[in-house]
């Protein structure tokens, strides 16, 4: 049962992130105890990604804005002008600049990965990851190089994905769209609706699971996805974690292995959204198909994910957040090894679209607000 949820309002001064709130934080009840929610920044116009930063011995935040800027969040809460050196984008629909990653060895080489929407010669977009060297001043990604383009491009505005991930071995997985052209999730030579494992160069490595085979795109890891928006390293099994929004119902988690075929549109738990069955639908489960991990049968348009594994809140340990755009909450999945055995719905007070969240170096969780008016807002837990 729900505690009855709290509105206690305070001051709150800067963190060890070295990142400063708007000044109050508020609080709401959950099941573990009070969680405590900060503004750190607004007026971001529909932030889609972010990345922690180190600088001087401190951490900022990198946040990407879907029309096509980049933004550092400074000390006192306040947020730059907008990075020089970017690409243009395709702002279009839920077209624009999306994921931001570091480099895996930022430290060495200050590169800034980004994936976001380009356009093609005939008017459709489709995905392109490229990558930057963050400025000694901090106020520019330089020689900026593409080194992943979605082929072909078929968007006219839906379903980019993306998300952007490094795993210990430093190769970046991209987990992406089907562009709203449902039956390339299927089609092997096109790289809709897959999720890619490269170099960090963009080169193919030697062991992905369709290398040398006639027919197949050789980037691709998994294939019959529909669009995925959540993507994170399991921190206990070094396992890849994925989730994407179904249509009408069918939102899903994935724990994609290499060369499976995650079913999507024969596969599905959902419907279209004109409530009629989806057309290539076969049924829920389809033999040569791999079920989903975890599946809500009514979608609450997931969007980003963080694996907790920070000591300072000891009773979020082994547990996975998920943004909801359509629900309007901040999902807590718990785990055992692997399974999912509980979910709670928090922050539905707030009554915003969350559609990043990520564990920062202080133990918070970040979670970014899918707006106009587009918030960073900083959430801790306190026990009763």
């Amino acid at each position: 049962m729900l505690r009855q949820s709290l509105a206690f309002v305070c001051c709150f001064g800067l963190s060890s992130a070295g990142l400063a709130s708007t000044g109050e934080v508020r609080y709401y009840a959950s099941e573990q105890g009070r969680i405590s929610v900060e503004e750190l920044s607004v007026g971001l116009e529909h932030p889609w990604g972010l990345a922690f930063v180190p600088v001087d011995g401190e951490s900022r935040l990198l946040v990407t804005e879907r029309p096509g800027r980049l933004r550092l969040l400074q000390g006192d809460g306040g947020v730059s002008e907008p990075l020089r050196g970017l690409p243009e984008v395709f702002a279009r629909g839920q077209g624009g600049l999306l994921d931001v990653q570091l480099s895996a060895t930022f430290a060495q080489d200050r590169l800034v990965y980004l994936s976001y929407s380009e356009q093609g010669r005939d008017g459709k977009a489709g995905t392109t990851v490229g990558r930057g060297r963050l400025s000694d001043d901090l106020r520019a990604l330089e020689d900026f190089q593409v080194i992943f383009r979605q082929t072909p491009k078929l968007s006219t505005g839906l379903h980019f994905g993306s998300r952007l991930v490094f795993d210990a071995d430093g190769l970046l997985f991209i987990a992406l769209g089907e562009n709203n052209e449902r039956a390339t999730a299927q089609d092997l030579d096109k790289l809709q609706g897959k999720l890619v494992r490269l170099q960090a160069d963009g080169k193919v490595p030697a062991d992905n699971p369709f290398v040398g085979k006639d027919g197949a795109r050789e980037e691709i890891w998994s294939y019959g996805h529909r669009n995925q928006q959540g993507a994170a390293i399991n921190p206990w099994s070094g396992a890849l974690w994925t989730h994407e929004h179904g249509p009408r119902g069918g939102d899903e988690i994935n724990i994609p292995q290499p060369g499976r075929n995650y079913g999507w549109p024969k596969a599905t738990h959902g419907i279209n959204y004109s409530f009629l069955p989806i057309p290539e639908a076969e049924g829920k489960a389809l033999e040569g198909t791999e079920p989903p991990h975890y599946v809500w049968e009514k979608s609450p348009a997931i969007s980003g994910m963080a694996f907790y594994q920070a000591s300072r809140f000891e009773p979020w340990q082994h547990n996975l957040f998920v943004g909801a755009l359509a629900d309007r909450s901040l999902i807590r999945l718990q785990l055992d090894g692997d399974r999912i055995v509980h979910e709670e719905r928090l922050l539905k007070e707030l009554k915003v679209r969350i559609r990043d969240v990520r564990q920062g170096p202080d133990g918070y969780l970040y979670l970014l607000t899918d707006e106009a008016q587009g918030k960073v807002l900083r959430v801790g837990l306190e026990a009763d």
